[in-house]
């Protein structure tokens, strides 16, 4: 069995990103996607991928192709994390 080519798992993992995404407006939807991977992955990674998707037939989503051609204006959906649970408001814990 061959091994997969680097480019089929960086497109992978940005399309399960993307699928994520889908349920919020587009333009939210973009920049949640374009943070996280500005944000989770290497520079060299996002060069690779750009790399692969100069061809036509790259497989990825359009979503995450807008995500990493252009820089958004919209936000996030999603809140930057925080490390002290207090700020989320998520005080101490009534379990066990």
């Amino acid at each position: 069995m061959s091994a997969a080519h680097p480019h089929e798992k960086l497109v992978r993992m940005a399309n399960q990103i993307a699928t994520f995404f889908r349920s919020y407006p587009e333009d939210e939807a973009v920049a949640g996607i374009h943070k996280h991977i500005t944000s989770f992955w290497t520079p060299r990674m996002r060069d690779q991928l750009v790399t692969h998707c100069s061809d036509g037939e790259h497989g990825l989503d359009p979503l995450a192709l807008t995500a990493l051609k252009i820089t958004p204006k919209a936000r996030s959906p999603i809140p930057n994390a925080v490390t002290d649970p207090h700020e989320q408001g998520l005080g101490a814990s009534d379990a066990g």
